[in-house]
């Protein structure tokens, strides 16, 4: 897990486990670029960091400002050895039937064209190194469904779909694509989703979702990323087109019907 002289590039850096990807990069030795769409929040975490960070506001559903985070790192680090293509958005919690054309459309543009964006130009850089990896943030919700929450499931069974067709493509070219499925974290999102489905008590889904994981806790943004580093790293050098379950057991010894949303 050492990860000295070596650039990572992480999206969604700056909340959540994408913060705690950058954190535990740069812990590791690594140099780290920092971006989210929300410039504040990156800067805070590279600031945390240090001078091994640089902060890069983009939005990942926009191919200028893709192409934008790239050339930032490769200007300041000349070139990109780890990519956790990470930012991603849940959506509301309702029936497919009350989503609106805006509601897909804006779930799908950052879940599934972000990380294709991402996948598009940060690969010929990696191409041209001869080496890469790329870990892409799936979810348990891309494994399983989830009533209530239709477009975030789809998207993220799109993400898992990209990571293994693009692993059988650059493969050969010593790039290994991989991604994580996160069960409930304990970060923004999963505490979003409580207040969506419970206004009135929130609490009252952790207590559910807790009595259906074997290890009875959330897990931590950290634990994910420790995954991340992993399959970044040379101890996962025969790992490609790979998903990761990181959800305390739940969706291996499921309590009844209903599943977890993933992040």
């Amino acid at each position: 897990m050492d990860f000295s002289g070596k650039v990572a590039v992480v999206t969604g850096g700056g909340n959540g486990i994408g913060r705690a990807a950058c954190l535990g990069f740069a812990a590791h030795g690594a140099r780290v670029l920092v971006v989210d769409r929300d410039e504040a929040a990156a800067a805070a975490v590279a600031a945390e960091i240090g001078g091994a960070a640089l902060a890069c506001a983009a939005d990942v559903t926009r191919a200028a400002d893709v192409a934008g985070y790239v050339a930032r790192a490769l200007d300041a680090f000349g070139r990109i050895d780890c990519f956790h293509n990470n930012a991603g958005i849940e959506g509301k919690v309702a029936p497919v039937v009350e989503y609106e054309d805006a509601d897909f459309d804006a779930i799908m543009a950052v879940n599934v064209k972000g990380v294709f964006l991402g996948l598009k130009h940060v690969l010929p850089v990696m191409i041209r190194q001869g080496a890469g990896a790329v870990v892409n943030t799936g979810s348990t919700a891309g494994l399983v469904g989830t009533a209530r929450m239709p477009i975030y499931v789809a998207s993220k069974h799109a993400v898992l779909g990209l990571t293994k067709s693009v692993a059988a493509e650059v493969g050969p070219q010593g790039i290994r694509v991989n991604a994580v499925c996160p069960g409930p974290i304990d970060t923004r999102m999963i505490r979003d989703l409580a207040r969506q489905i419970s206004p009135n008590r929130p609490e009252s889904v952790e207590e559910a979702y807790v009595a259906g994981i074997p290890l009875r806790r959330y897990g931590l943004a950290e634990e994910v990323a420790n995954v991340v580093m992993f399959l970044c790293s040379g101890l996962a050098g025969n790992i490609t087109g790979a998903q990761y379950v990181i959800d305390g057991g739940r969706t291996a010894a499921p309590a009844g019907v209903s599943q977890t949303i993933g992040r």
